[in-house]
């Protein structure tokens, strides 16, 4: 299923908002959806009808606890760090803001992924 086009939209606004002016922000395919890349790094996915943030591990037991949230699973195990919130709890606009703070915190502490080499 494509992303859900409305909440790329609440996600995109939010982000510039919170974010200096002209941020390193990119928009790229991944995850069935699309990842928010910020300063090289993924920050937050639209996928479906929800989002997948990325957060300080520190605090990931914590979060997972709050309504429509869920882990992350590689290979049947929790992915530390890595969030679902299902679009029922980010509806109201300071539900998304908090997910989208969340991310943005952690984003310049979260490490790069290694780039490819161009064969």
């Amino acid at each position: 299923m494509p992303a859900d086009a409305i909440l790329m939209d609440r996600v995109r606004e939010l982000l510039l908002q919170a974010l200096p002016p002209n941020p390193d922000v990119e928009e790229k395919k991944m995850f069935n959806g699309v990842a928010f890349m910020v300063n090289g790094k993924m920050c937050i996915c639209v996928s479906n009808n929800e989002i997948m943030c990325r957060i300080n591990p520190l605090i990931h037991e914590e979060m997972v606890e709050k309504p429509g949230c869920r882990a992350m699973e590689m290979k049947g195990k929790p992915y530390k760090g890595f969030v679902y919130v299902e679009n029922n709890a980010i509806t109201g606009r300071d539900n998304l803001n908090f997910w989208v703070n969340l991310c943005l915190e952690y984003n310049p502490l979260a490490k790069a992924s290694a780039k490819k080499k161009k064969k």
